[in-house]
């Protein structure tokens, strides 16, 4: 199976902002390093237990009938695994995955040269689909629906409109935001599934796969230290193993174990909770600036000089999981026990 990324249709944006574990926007070589340790199968994938299983009867019931498998919406944070599963999906149903982004395709042209290059039974991921621009929403209505596009051909009272019939394909929408896909978009999808923060469980048997992978070992009351650390988040996870990795190798040792968890946490700025100094000062910000009076999303992004996007998506849903942070009508307060924390 081939994956194909959206650097084939356009160039990359660059963003700038705090370096963080949890950062949102990663470079080259940090998404090789990813896949590098993405499961390729369903027996290799850990956890989303009920989405894999309903995942297996929509592929066998699309492979019995001869079919491409119905267009899917996933939602939920980042670093789930959503990408992830589309690949297995690609493997299962004997096509390729291409990758893109909703910023990434800025012009119609865009799409269109990602659709038309397509074979039969690719499946087409779009990361951050709420974030797909109107005239480029409106084109993917009749690729979904009847896999065929509408280009228009000149310009002024010698334009034409042509349609180009395209093969059977698969869309696979992700989004942190389910709430802000367009209606008529979201009702084109055949399934719609929400992916859940793992369980530690699920997080322990992540984090000693990732070891075994990099060729580390690990003992079981690390690899614990680091799943209860993860934020409930495989990406997080395998990036911890591989940075604690460096701390052991660097102490001449071939495991990790609870001192080298003990002194690379220190070194992150991780606590036991998985918080870094970046989330900490969030909450501190609220309670010492704004003496935990109900703040604004607006007042928050530029009292913490980052994008709302990023507050909503990256850093606030694991406060929330954790009950550090409570969203209000009024705005956001930190609790008793997001106080008592830092």
């Amino acid at each position: 199976m081939a994956i194909t990324s959206s650097l084939d249709f356009n160039t990359q944006r660059t963003d700038t902002g705090k370096q963080r574990i949890t950062e949102k926007k990663q470079q080259i070589s940090e998404k090789t390093f990813e896949r590098g340790l993405r499961p390729e199968s369903f027996s290799d994938f850990i956890g989303q237990e009920t989405l894999v299983e309903n995942l297996k009867v929509f592929i066998a019931g699309a492979k019995k009938r001869g079919e491409p498998l119905s267009h899917m919406l996933l939602s939920g944070p980042p670093g789930l695994g959503k990408t992830t599963l589309s690949g297995i999906i690609a493997y299962e149903m004997g096509g390729n995955l291409r990758i893109t982004s909703g910023p990434a395709l800025e012009k119609s042209g865009d799409l269109a040269a990602l659709l038309t290059s397509l074979k039969e039974n690719d499946i087409v991921f779009i990361d951050e689909i709420h974030r797909l621009k109107k005239p480029l929403e409106e084109m993917l209505y009749s690729a979904m629906e009847d896999f065929a596009i509408d280009l228009i051909v000149g310009k002024g009272s010698g334009a034409k409109s042509m349609r180009l019939a395209l093969p059977p394909f698969t869309l696979i929408g992700a989004t942190t935001k389910l709430g802000s896909i367009a209606g008529p978009l979201r009702d084109r999808f055949g399934h719609i599934a929400k992916f859940q923060f793992y369980e530690e469980k699920e997080m322990q048997e992540i984090v000693e796969r990732t070891a075994k992978i990099l060729q580390i070992d690990i003992n079981a009351t690390a690899s614990k230290k680091i799943a209860l650390a993860s934020r409930s988040t495989p990406r997080i996870s395998n990036r911890i193993v591989r940075q604690l990795r460096d701390f052991a190798h660097a102490e001449n040792k071939e495991i990790i174990d609870s001192s080298i968890c003990t002194t690379g946490f220190r070194a992150l700025g991780i606590d036991d909770l998985g918080l870094d100094e970046n989330d900490r000062e969030y909450l501190r910000l609220i309670v010492e600036t704004f003496h935990n009076n109900p703040v604004g999303i607006a007042t928050l992004s530029a009292a913490y000089s980052e994008e709302k996007e990023t507050i909503e998506e990256i850093i606030e849903p694991y406060l929330l999981q954790k009950g550090l942070l409570l969203r209000t009508p009024q705005g956001r307060v930190v609790t008793d026990q997001g106080k008592q924390h830092i």
